[in-house]
């Protein structure tokens, strides 16, 4: 494993990125001004850049967010969200599971995803009782996001009434503007725990990488995929036999922290061979 001070040689080994977004390039609230002069460089020197993101809500939401947060359009070829998976998936049904799903849908998580289900023929259900099946795009803003104990009276309603689970962010955890909160991910391994039914859509599922790969166009030698979490980016490229550079600066970044404004990297080699995954390289920060 390479441990790089910059993004710069990569650039010039491949000509495709496959690039995380929470963590990578933002942190939920604010852009990190150096991803996006990583982005201005990638995007000078011709460059492919795919945006790939656990993120609960279509792409279009998404790409508002960032104009926001100062991340131009065309600083980035493409973009594919989880929410926006979940959405095709609800449209037109990939198996039986999704089309037996039912109408009334239960939504555990905060107003502000709706957009992954707005427009569908579905109708919101009040209350698990009254719903056919439950989309959980993670914790909502009237509750504590870091403790789960918060969320388990509802997630145990869901399961006394048998509701299928579909996880529209396999994320567990992430740290939105500093602070370490629970994604849907983590709700649904407890539902799951609770014997619930669930289906997640997003890395590290080696399905969310084909449209992806197809709207690079490249060969899969030539791309490069880059995230902070192992058990999602990392792992999720490997699934698709993708090259990795793991960004040590984001999920894990506290728990590698050298405690002089660095990283271990003996530290990130142990946590990569003990997620069972082999990133070619490691940078700090997703930066220049």
């Amino acid at each position: 494993m390479e441990h790089l001070s910059g993004f710069a040689p990569l650039a010039e080994r491949y000509n495709g990125f496959v690039l995380d977004l929470w963590g990578v390039i933002h942190d939920g609230v604010n852009a990190f001004p150096h991803a996006v002069e990583c982005l201005k460089q990638l995007r000078a020197a011709g460059k492919r850049t795919l945006l790939l993101s656990n993120v609960p809500r279509p792409n279009g939401a998404v790409q508002s967010m960032m104009q926001r947060m100062g991340i131009a359009d065309d600083l980035y070829t493409g973009i594919l969200t989880s929410g926006e998976a979940v959405r095709q998936a609800l449209r037109s049904p990939p198996d039986l599971w999704w089309a037996e799903l039912g109408t009334h849908v239960y939504h555990l998580g905060p107003e502000r995803d709706r957009p992954v289900f707005d427009g569908l023929p579905l109708r919101l259900a009040g209350t698990p009782a009254e719903a056919d099946f439950v989309l959980n795009t993670g914790p909502d803003d009237h509750r504590n996001p870091s403790d789960m104990a918060e969320f388990e009276a509802e997630l145990a309603e869901c399961a006394r009434y048998r509701l299928k689970m579909i996880c529209a962010n396999p994320d567990l955890v992430v740290i939105r503007g500093g602070v370490r909160v629970l994604c849907a991910g983590a709700l649904a391994v407890r539902y799951q725990e609770l014997g619930g039914d669930v289906r997640s859509l997003g890395k590290p599922d080696p399905a969310i990488y084909q449209p992806v790969l197809e709207q690079l166009g490249l060969p899969p030698e030539q791309v490069l995929a880059v995230g902070d979490s192992l058990r999602t980016d990392i792992a999720g490229a490997a699934g698709v036999d993708l090259a990795a550079c793991w960004v040590l600066g984001g999920v894990h970044g506290a728990e590698l922290a050298d405690g002089a404004g660095g990283f271990d990297t003996a530290g990130a080699e142990r946590a990569a061979r003990d997620a069972e995954v082999e990133p070619v390289c490691t940078v700090p920060f997703f930066a220049w």
